[in-house]
């Protein structure tokens, strides 16, 4: 979600983050940086505290989040705990070792940090005696969701979801249903199997355009359903597509194609605008240098472009519908296009969810591997790395 906020009030900036993240933080860390330009609202990250307070790790931790302030331009830099700690009184915990990290480290790049805690009942700011402005427990939870920022996200439609875990959520279905794409999936890959011994590979090529064929006809059904729903009001990167799924037999036999890499990776070129023959021609096996050139919308901090929601707003439909359909261990594939799809939109904390269940499912997915290799470094999306958000 990206917003453009600019604010120097601490309220704002505390009611701010839980919509900026997508989810309610528990135990965690969460920083904020303040640009220079304008009182700017920049990068929001969070860590567990349990990582932060690590004797030998936490210092690596914090120092990796003080480098993505450093290079986000931040200006200064809040420190938020959401914990159950209380750190009004002297004691010892996660949180207070967890900000004494972070304040250790920061101190030398950005001075000292400006600390605040929103706790279950209340929130308030680390270090203040005043008792007026910040009494016993904090002042209450409620004055947050008052604010000009948090009643702007609301009329917006932006949602914040109860935990972490909930930003992966995806429907799911009867057995029966699970039961017969389970079938339709292993009909299709069967066709795959006697498709690839097939002279020079025609039969091969056949069942992959079949396959990206059937995936872009079940995104245009989505599409359209976005663009009757869109007039009124659905424009959120994170809203999801009101359409009419297909049955179990399609999703099977889209879950068989997009075991395949070829299908998988023009599926998402489907979704950057003006690839459609490039995706094309990946299908039957050419991956020349205009593959490249329509990754590079996503990837690259030069060329990237900010994804068209009406496309990913459809895929994601799609997606969601197939891994619904999927072994309950999951579909490494579906899963990890739509935490790369949650990545381009922004969406870094549903993208982290996504890819760790698409490992889940598959240890060495290729695909899934290298984006949790990114998130983990914090590495943004081109458009966004462009600042043109």
């Amino acid at each position: 979600m990206t917003t453009t906020i600019r604010t120097t009030e601490p309220r704002e900036l505390l009611a701010l983050i839980p919509f900026r993240l997508g989810f309610r933080p528990a135990e965690s860390l969460v920083v904020v940086s303040v640009r220079a330009e304008r009182s700017l609202v920049g990068l929001i990250a969070r860590m567990d505290l349990a990582d932060l307070a690590h004797p030998v790790a936490g210092e690596r931790a914090a120092s990796a989040l003080v480098g993505h302030l450093i290079a986000d331009g931040a200006r200064r830099a809040l420190a938020v705990l959401f914990t159950a700690e209380d750190l009004q009184t002297p004691g010892r915990g996660p949180a207070r070792a967890a900000l004494a990290t972070l304040q250790d480290v920061a101190a030398e790049h950005l001075g000292p940090l400006e600390a605040w805690v929103v706790g279950p009942h209340g929130y308030y700011a680390v270090g203040c005696s005043d008792r007026g402005c910040c009494p016993p427990r904090g002042r209450p939870l409620a004055e947050l969701e008052g604010t000009r920022v948090g009643a702007q996200m609301v009329l917006d439609g932006i949602p914040v979801a109860a935990s972490r875990d909930d930003l992966g959520w995806i429907g799911v279905v009867d057995p029966a249903a699970r039961k017969a794409a389970r079938r339709a999936r292993a009909r299709w890959q069967a066709r795959a199997v006697a498709a690839s011994g097939s002279v020079i590979g025609a039969e091969a090529h056949r069942w992959r355009a079949a396959g990206l064929s059937l995936w872009r006809d079940l995104t245009a059904r989505a599409a359209d359903a976005w663009a009757v729903a869109e007039p009124a009001g659905v424009t959120d990167s994170r809203a999801r597509c009101p359409w009419e799924p297909p049955g179990p037999a399609e999703v099977g036999r889209l879950l068989a194609a997009l075991d395949d890499v070829l299908v998988r990776d023009a599926a998402l070129l489907s979704c950057v605008p003006g690839a459609g023959r490039v995706a094309d021609r990946l299908v039957a096996g050419d991956r020349g240098p205009d593959v490249g050139t329509a990754l590079a919308a996503i990837v690259d901090p030069v060329d990237g472009q900010r994804p068209d929601i009406s496309r990913t707003a459809a895929a994601r439909a799609v997606l969601e519908h197939a891994a619904a359909h999927a072994p309950r261990t999951g579909h490494a594939p579906t899963l990890t296009l739509l935490a790369l799809l949650a990545w381009w939109e922004g969406d870094g904390a549903r993208a982290g969810v996504l890819v760790d269940r698409a490992l889940a499912a598959d240890p060495d997915h290729h695909m899934a591997v290298l984006l949790s290799d990114a998130l983990a470094v914090g590495m943004p999306p081109g458009w966004v790395a462009r600042g043109a958000g």
